[in-house]
């Protein structure tokens, strides 16, 4: 009984001694837990990624105008209101047209009164610059050659008196016709040739001002189809010329106004890519493109931004590529099943047990047919009736860059050191080896890895977490406080 006695006390020092020794190890291992770099580890992966700008904005009437009178007059009726729909070239407001026919025929006068104007300048400046008809002239120069003609005879028959006579008179014929030559004033010249200028500016004038009448139109008429946001004036009123009348919209063509910072602003180009998500309306984005970039900033307390315009497709336009995707579709399926595959729709359906095998035959038999679905029965993503309204709120993003069908790994699984870039990747013994990559495109979550990777290589990702949250190997989770209970006969 003895030797019973001493060896269990033996052993129950022995289990002591062990359990110490046990709580002592797991002690150290939970503090070096707390002080060690956590790894997770994530596997490379394929897939797409994007690069955008996101900003918030409203829709608005990408195409609107201000429809004016060419010219003065009354109002004589505005035939539509506030919501109707128009057509183009329909007349949505009209003058009365005896104040236009009076104005016409006073501008036409004011026409032929001009024209008599620039006839008299042009013969007063002709009369300026010749004082003496020509046939005065050749009257003065006729009677000089007389008197030249005396002259010579004189100096061959007659006395020395007849002669002087004659030299006399061949003196008062040269100077005579000299005089008439020579009259003209160049002061008065100078004056008719002003006014004639004056008058042709003025026969310029009349002309536009009856070109203009006749170009101008007694009615406003619809410049596309749209409807009407605002009348302005009503039978009966007093207009000037350039009053605008009505305002006419599309309401098929939408555009929205968004605020891009300083920073951003560089990524942005005109002719850019963008999508456009009314808040409103869940699932619905419709594509878009940058328009217009502001070359101006606005700057409020030392915020800069910039104005960028973003043009919504119509979705006419999006209902009809919907249209021609599904009609696509169904062509390929169609072919697919002409060959006897099965379409991976059909496929995916049955390996999920949504439908049997034999319920997929049918309906490829259906479709073999001409009993499937024809494209009036398919509907479109964008119901028919559906319509966009101006001021509907709605969230931007603008593609910056994109990437598809790419390696992809989280962006804390990547670090730096003189511009190269580095990973740890589990080896196959289960430690972490460097290895330099080459990187594409980030975002906020994934990075494009280019070269150094393969699809399925884990790589991993560091991080310090507190112990409480620490996964460790074979199960254990330490409790808070650093403390280890050990149940079920303690750890192996």
């Amino acid at each position: 009984m003895a030797k019973v006695k001493i060896l269990s006390v033996i052993m129950v020092a022995l289990i002591a001694i062990g359990l110490t020794s046990v709580l002592s190890g797991c002690s150290a291992r939970s503090e070096a837990a707390t002080e060690e770099e956590i790894y997770q580890v994530a596997a490379v992966e394929r897939g797409d990624i994007t690069i955008d700008i996101a900003a918030a904005g409203n829709l608005s009437y990408s195409l609107q105008e201000d429809l004016a009178f060419d010219i003065a007059g009354t109002v004589e009726e505005v035939p539509v209101e506030v919501g109707d729909s128009v057509t183009v070239g329909q007349v949505l407001a009209r003058l009365d047209s005896s104040e236009w026919e009076t104005q016409l025929k006073t501008k036409e006068n004011n026409l032929l009164q001009a024209e008599i104007n620039i006839k008299n300048a042009e013969i007063a400046l002709d009369n300026a610059k010749n004082p003496y008809t020509e046939e005065e002239i050749e009257e003065a120069e006729d009677e000089l050659r007389l008197a030249e003609d005396q002259l010579r005879y004189d100096l061959r028959h007659g006395p020395e008196s007849a002669v002087l006579q004659s030299q006399q008179n061949v003196y008062q014929k040269q100077k005579t016709l000299d005089d008439m030559e020579d009259a003209a004033d160049d002061e008065d010249i100078e004056i008719k040739e002003m006014q004639l200028r004056l008058a042709q500016a003025q026969l310029d004038n009349a002309m536009d001002e009856v070109e203009d009448a006749l170009d101008s139109s007694l009615e406003v008429t619809a410049p596309f189809d749209g409807f009407i946001t605002q009348v302005n004036v009503s039978g009966g009123d007093e207009i000037m010329k350039g009053t605008v009348a009505v305002q006419v919209a599309d309401p098929t063509k939408y555009e929205t106004v968004l605020w891009v910072s300083e920073t951003d602003i560089f990524d942005v180009k005109v002719g850019g890519d963008a999508e456009v998500e009314v808040d409103a309306v869940s699932m619905l984005t419709l594509p878009a493109e940058v328009t217009n970039i502001s070359p101006t900033a606005t700057i409020s307390s030392g915020v800069v931004n910039y104005e960028v315009t973003v043009t919504v497709e119509s979705l006419a336009a999006v209902r009809q590529k919907q249209q021609a995707e599904m009609a696509a579709r169904q062509e390929e399926m169609q072919a697919m099943m002409s060959s006897g595959e099965v379409p991976p729709q059909l496929q995916a359906a049955v390996d999920s047990g949504q439908m049997t095998k034999e319920q997929a035959e049918a309906m490829m038999r259906d479709w073999q047919a001409g009993e499937g679905l024809t494209m009036e029965e398919i509907p479109s993503l964008i119901a028919e009736d559906f319509e966009l309204k101006e001021g509907l709120s709605v969230t931007v993003s603008i593609l910056i860059s994109q990437a598809s069908d790419v390696l992809l790994v989280p962006n804390s699984a990547i670090t730096y050191l003189r511009g190269e870039a580095y990973v740890q990747v589990m080896s196959a013994e289960g430690v972490p080896e460097e290895r330099p990559v080459q990187v594409g495109i980030s975002d906020y979550q994934n990075t494009e890895v280019t070269e150094g990777l393969s699809e399925g290589e884990e790589v991993v990702v560091p991080e310090t977490v507190d112990t409480g949250t620490t996964n460790f190997p074979g199960g254990f989770q330490p409790p808070p406080g650093g403390m280890m209970h050990i149940t079920g006969g303690g750890p192996p």
